[in-house]
Order: structure tokens, then C-alpha cells, then sequence
């Protein structure tokens, strides 16, 4: 009988839901402030995410059963934080997999036409994902845990090919440039880039509330995103400049992946074949732990049971919404896609701490210093959503102008 390490499952369930397509724009978005300030930005969004995490962890504790978010906030929070976390909550996680099924359609598509020589009908190109990996998030966490491990692997070999081809294109005055005016611009991606509490729920059931192990997990789980999201900086910051046709600033006005302009400078063949595959392990892995996640929070709001019958309407209800989105009314997505920094901090910082400060299980969230790290946690949340609201109505572009270029 194989025996499967939950722990190790564990971290890469972390990881996995947290590196998606955000990565992409991470280095697109940064780049007005530089490597230097982006690295600051990056640790002050993991710390406050990890402390965010832990509030999470001790809200799940503090409910018996196999609780999900909603049965958390009702408990800690009453009515109103309920109401809050649904809306917030199934924005979120409808818009991120409705935006993974729309990324996804091409590359399936154009690997499709490569292996077989038949080209698929455009239309057809977002069922492919919630068909083909759909089937492991009706298996539930450890169906999803065990494809995972494959997707990790091919998302760490195709990092790792860009990894060794990319360096000697690194130019290092590129990376000299600093710029801090609009640092406030940069915090809305990477606070999304972080976000892995969702998973948190469905990990305490499958590590059986090993509270220690959890700990370890999310500790070590959210640090390999981290060091893959620093190594990520050097590699796209030191290669592709700012300015020009070809630049990150034309990228951030056009809305493309850092990828596409990071291929068109280097030209190189395994490049190109390094960066389809990584963007596609990218999207799916953390398609898995967004829908594995969504799928348990709605099992655990309406109350479905977990026969097989109920693993397949929580499955219907986590992929049919979206599909029908991506078909009908995608500019619905796009627009909750653009405010999804405020969504993640509402839901993953705001409304933990927000239950961290209720809980009377643990004496440290009552004393002075764990109120002031939950009183911070809340004016950061506050400070995100202000700055995403901000940014959507254009109060930063002014700090960019003078890098963009119309061609």
C-alpha cells in the first residue's frame, strides 16, 4: 500500500495554490519601482499574509468539525461578517476560476494542434480544464494532493529551464533602477500573489488537526513562493527593460505576461517552450487549489453532504458558474478580477483578524501585542482596498506616464 506524506502534500498544496497566473504580472507591475523596492514590498506582503494564516488557522481550530470559512465566521463573527465573506468570497474564487479556464483555452488548444496535428474549435479550448482536472477536485484533497505533486514537478522543471537559460541575458544596470513613487501601486498584485488561506480549511481535515504540522506547512508552504517569486524579479527585471516596444511598461498597458515580452528579446527556442509549459503549470496547479477550495466552502455553506452525489453538485455549482461567465458575461469577471487585491483583503486578512480578535481560546490574541499585531493587520486591509479602489479610477497612471510608449 502507498503511503502518502501528508505534510509534504501539505507544502505543496501551499505552494501550488499560491503561485498561479499572478506570477506573471508580478514582475509587469513591479517594474516601475525596481528590483530593490519590489523585494521589500515582497517581504512585508508574505509576513503579513503568513501572521493572517496563523489567525486563520486558530479561527478553524476554534469550531469543531470539518468547518469552512463560513461556518468560521458565523461562529466568530455573527450575521453580518457571514453575509460578507459569501459575497466577497465567491467573488473571489468565481473570477480567479473563471479567469484560469479563459488562460487555460488557448494553451490546451495550441498543445492539442502540436501533439495530434488537429486544431480544436476555439469554443471548446475552457472545458478542457475543468474536464480534465476537474475530476481530482471531485476526488477531493488527496485526489488533488497526488496530481499536484506531478504539476509541482513540471512547474519546477520548466522554472528550472528558464532558470538556466535566462541568467546570461541578465543585464545588471537594469536591475539598478529604483523608483519609489509608485510604490502604493505595486502592494494590490502581490497581496494577491499571497493569498493561500483558502486552502487552509481543507488542510486541516486532511492533516487530521495536526495544529503543529499545519504550522510548519504554511510556514514552509508560502517561503518556496516567496524564493521563486525573488528569483522570478532578477530573471524578468534584469532581461526586459522597462521602456520600448518590447518593454514591461508597454506589457502593463497592454495587459500582457511578462512572459511574452521576455521571449520576444531573448528569441530563444527553449525559452519559448520553458514559458508555454511554466504558464500552463502555473494556471492549473493553482486552478486546483482555488476550486478544491471553493468546492469545500460551498459543501460546508449549503450543507451538502459528502456522498458522491454531493461531491458532484458542490463540483456542478464550483464549474458551472464560471463556464457559463466565460461564455456569456466575461466583462463581469474581468471587472472582479481588477479589484481582486480588495477582495483578498477583505476575505484574507480583514475578516481573520477580524475573528483572531473575537476568539477566547487563545490568550495571546487579548494581550497588548497580539491586539496591536491585530490592529495592524486591519488598517493594512483597509490600506489595500483603498489603494485598489484608487488605482482602478486611474489616480496612479500619472506616476507611470513617462514609462509607457504607444507603438
Amino acid at each position: 500500500m502507498i503511503r502518502i506524506n501528508h505534510t509534504f502534500g501539505g507544502v505543496l498544496l501551499v505552494a501550488g495554490t499560491t503561485i498561479g497566473a499572478a506570477m506573471l504580472a508580478l514582475p509587469v507591475v513591479s517594474s516601475f519601482v525596481g528590483f530593490w523596492p519590489s523585494i521589500l514590498i515582497f517581504l512585508v506582503c508574505w509576513a503579513v499574509m503568513l501572521a493572517t494564516a496563523f489567525f486563520f488557522l486558530d479561527a478553524n481550530f476554534a469550531v469543531e468539525g470539518e468547518p469552512n470559512l463560513i461556518s468560521m465566521v458565523h461562529k466568530n463573527l455573527g450575521g453580518w461578517g457571514k453575509s460578507l465573506s459569501w459575497v466577497v468570497y465567491l467573488l473571489l474564487l468565481y473570477s480567479l476560476t473563471a479567469a484560469y479556464i479563459s488562460a487555460s483555452g488557448p494553451l490546451f488548444i495550441s498543445a492539442i494542434e502540436y501533439v495530434t496535428g488537429y486544431t480544436l474549435p476555439s469554443f471548446l479550448g475552457p472545458f478542457c480544464l475543468p474536464l480534465i482536472f476537474g475530476f481530482f477536485v471531485y476526488l477531493g484533497t488527496l485526489g488533488v494532493d497526488v496530481i499536484n505533486r506531478f504539476l509541482m514537478l513540471g512547474l519546477c522543471v520548466s522554472y528550472l529551464l528558464l532558470l538556466g537559460f535566462l541568467p546570461e541575458h541578465i543585464e545588471v544596470d537594469l536591475l539598478a533602477h529604483v523608483d519609489w513613487r509608485p510604490t502604493l501601486m505595486v502592494f494590490s498584485v502581490v497581496i494577491t500573489s499571497f493569498g493561500y488561506h483558502i486552502i487552509i480549511p481543507s488542510l486541516t481535515t486532511y492533516m487530521k488537526h495536526d495544529k503543529g504540522k499545519l504550522r510548519k506547512v504554511l510556514v514552509i508552504g508560502s517561503l518556496l513562493p516567496l524564493v521563486i517569486y525573488l528569483l522570478w524579479q532578477v530573471l524578468i527585471l534584469g532581461i526586459v527593460p522597462i521602456g520600448g516596444e518590447h518593454g514591461l511598461a508597454h506589457a502593463w498597458e497592454h495587459g500582457i505576461s511578462a512572459t511574452k515580452p521576455m521571449a520576444q528579446i531573448v528569441n530563444n527556442q527553449w525559452i519559448k517552450i520553458g514559458a508555454h509549459f511554466f504558464s500552463f503549470f502555473a494556471i492549473v496547479t493553482s486552478f486546483l487549489g482555488v476550486t478544491l477550495s471553493l468546492s469545500d466552502f460551498l459543501t460546508d455553506g449549503f450543507k451538502i453532504k459528502k456522498t458522491w452525489e454531493g461531491r458532484l453538485i458542490a463540483c456542478l455549482l464550483t464549474f458551472v458558474p464560471p463556464l457559463v461567465f466565460v461564455f456569456t458575461y466575461s466583462r463581469g469577471f474581468i471587472v472582479a478580477l481588477e479589484y481582486a487585491g480588495a477582495f483578498v483583503a477583505i476575505l484574507l486578512i480583514f475578516l481573520p483578524a477580524m475573528m483572531a480578535w473575537k476568539l477566547k481560546e487563545s490568550k495571546f490574541y487579548s494581550t497588548f501585542w497580539g491586539r496591536g499585531l491585530l490592529t495592524l493587520a486591519i488598517i493594512f486591509s483597509i490600506f489595500i482596498v483603498v489603494i485598489d479602489v484608487l488605482q482602478q479610477l486611474g489616480m496612479f497612471k500619472h506616476l507611470v506616464s513617462k514609462y509607457l510608449t504607444h507603438v
